[in-house]
């Protein structure tokens, strides 16, 4: 099949697009990236996207007008991309889109009742033709699950290796991280949670020092100014969502704007200056995914695959080959996959499996009573002739 994946991350920076080619099942699937994009949001887009991500600047009506409105940007941008490629609608099977996550419910037990991501799949069924497949985290919900990380049950498909354990670490907004026992190890479970901020707080500082002229610290300029405070950073550490056992997640709701404007004050009190401020926080980053490691790795790790934004920080990612040490720090270039596009890959894959009536979960990934089927179908034109084929085969 021919499935277009669509991610909005936690970073709220643009919409990645991938067309993928999927074939077979569990075991014996292989996934090929046919072509990828990014589409930037353009500043009033993300601005709103942001204000809907915090329960004080967001309301009842703006969040369901985002929903919609933003259906029509991951409209555009799917369309843009089949152009691109000089494909038509009716080459594409079916589209899975995460949407975009305004709100991820962690009680104080770090149970999660609730998570809403918006993007309204009728838009994109409706102005594309193609069946839609979204809303995929809320089933895993309600089987107890957290929801999140959706994009271990890949990493388990298609990321293990024969004889090594393997630690699979997004850097986004958000952390996460996924360790994978060898495809030679038939015993051990995976082990899929949030490690922690990733780049929200580091982005939101920097948005902040450069008065919005910077969404992120391009090349660590900032970090390489500043010398990390140790006194500082050791009582970010204490937070407790690192000491939590897994499975766990989080979000902004805990590590977004309003908690890097309040560090930034008390970093303030403290007399530091930026540089040094955002020194510390890449080093939070850093420190917070080895002490993860450290914590809760089930085996010594031997390889460590990073994706997400943080990948490009070179002074998050020196740190983390120190700290990680002796294993190999790598990247998902280094074993054939396109790190940009990775997520919207995932998005591809579980809309797939979920057409095809499998589960894509694993209980060990998300804390869930049971693997469950995940997503929500909204026909598209092509609706009869997928049920036609897949009756046929």
């Amino acid at each position: 099949m021919i499935v277009i994946g669509l991610m909005s991350g936690t970073s709220a920076d643009g919409v990645d697009v991938a067309i993928c080619d999927i074939r077979g099942q569990p075991g014996d699937m292989t996934v090929d990236l046919l072509a990828g994009a990014t589409f930037e949001y353009q500043p009033e887009i993300r601005a709103r996207i942001l204000a809907c991500c915090d329960k004080r600047e967001s309301s009842v009506d703006d969040i369901a007008a985002l929903h919609v409105d933003l259906a029509h940007v991951f409209t555009d941008c799917a369309l843009a991309l089949i152009d691109r490629q000089n494909m038509s609608n009716g080459q594409i099977d079916l589209i899975g889109s995460h949407g975009q996550t305004v709100w991820h419910s962690v009680l104080p037990n770090g149970d999660v009742n609730a998570s809403l991501q918006i993007v309204e799949a009728a838009v994109l069924a409706e102005r594309t033709g193609i069946t839609t497949i979204s809303n995929f985290r809320a089933r895993d919900i309600a089987a107890g699950g957290q929801g999140a990380p959706l994009t271990s049950y890949v990493d388990w498909l298609l990321l293990r290796h024969p004889t090594r354990w393997r630690a699979v670490q997004n850097i986004g907004g958000i952390g996460n991280v996924t360790f994978l026992p060898p495809l030679s190890d038939e015993t051990s479970a995976p082990v899929a949670f949030d490690t922690g901020p990733g780049n929200a707080l580091l982005d939101a500082a920097v948005a902040h020092f450069s008065a919005g002229a910077l969404q992120y610290d391009r090349d660590s300029e900032y970090a390489k100014q500043g010398r990390i405070n140790e006194d500082w950073l050791d009582e970010l550490l204490r937070h407790p969502y690192y000491a939590r056992g897994y499975p766990k997640t989080t979000g902004r709701e805990t590590f977004g704007t309003s908690a890097a404007l309040a560090l930034i004050a008390d970093a303030r009190r403290r007399g530091l200056a930026a540089p040094e401020i955002i020194a510390t926080l890449t080093a939070l980053t850093a420190t917070n995914i080895a002490d993860a490691y450290r914590r809760f790795a089930p085996a010594p790790i031997d390889e460590v695959i990073l994706g997400g934004g943080g990948r490009r920080n070179p002074v998050m990612v020196g740190m983390l080959r120190e700290l990680l040490a002796p294993a190999k720090v790598m990247t998902h270039e280094d074993i054939g996959m396109d790190s940009d596009f990775k997520e919207a890959l995932v998005f591809a894959v579980l809309a797939y499996e979920t057409w095809h009536g499998r589960p894509a979960t694993l209980p060990a990934l998300t804390g869930a009573r049971k693997a469950s089927l995940l997503g929500t179908i909204t026909p598209g034109e092509n609706y009869a002739d997928l049920l036609a084929s897949r009756q046929a085969n």
